[in-house]
């Protein structure tokens, strides 16, 4: 544990001053990633129509995915005979699509900034090493030209070990979540059209 805490250390001062921002980055990203994996945790094998009849039904089962929940709540909304149903279920569907919407942007944002921020850094570190060319200073207070390369190069792989695997999951993500909204609309439009068939039914 300590030898890996002077690790932690020595990158931290061979990539410079982008490190603490890098390393904010890369907390707050996988925060996101994960609270958003977790949200669009999907575990339903049916297909909508089938989820559906089954809650139609009262199965009585409970609801295991945010698709389920949705299909139970927008069931029970029709099964009352609710007038504007369409109103209706788009307010009871706004909290599921601001919950899978959540960190979307923010993790977006990271995935973008993190190369730039090891970017700055590189930029840095090559700053240092032509003013020590210009002195003709192998080593300095600040590491010379051995300090100002390592520094470009560290901060360089940081920036890019951050955005990489981050913006595979975040694309990753972003499929289970525009997914889960087709479905949401396809609910929407099963449960309206089936509600309009029944009023014309009746008034026929």
């Amino acid at each position: 544990m300590h030898e890996f805490v002077l690790l932690v250390k020595d990158l931290f001062s061979a990539g410079g001053f982008v490190m603490p921002p890098l390393l904010f980055c890369a907390l707050l990203l996988w925060y996101g990633l994960g609270y958003r994996y977790w949200t669009l945790r999907t575990s339903h094998s049916k297909s909508i129509y089938d989820l559906m009849d089954s809650y139609s039904k009262g199965a009585g089962q409970n609801a295991s995915s945010i698709i389920e929940l949705a299909i139970q709540q927008a069931i029970g909304l029709s099964n009352k005979n609710t007038k504007k149903l369409r109103r209706h279920i788009d307010e009871l569907f706004y909290s599921s699509l601001k919950e899978i919407r959540k960190f979307s942007v923010t993790t977006k944002t990271i995935v973008v900034i993190s190369p730039l921020l090891g970017l700055l850094g590189t930029v840095a570190g090559m700053i240092e090493t032509f003013d020590s060319l210009g002195s003709m200073s192998l080593f300095t207070q600040s590491g010379g030209i051995a300090g100002g390369i390592s520094q470009a190069l560290v901060s360089t792989q940081t920036g890019l070990a951050v955005a990489i695997p981050g913006m595979l999951f975040h694309s990753m993500l972003h499929k289970k979540q525009l997914k889960i909204e087709r479905e949401l609309l396809q609910i929407k439009e099963l449960l309206c059209t089936r509600a309009y068939v029944s009023d014309q039914q009746l008034t026929n």
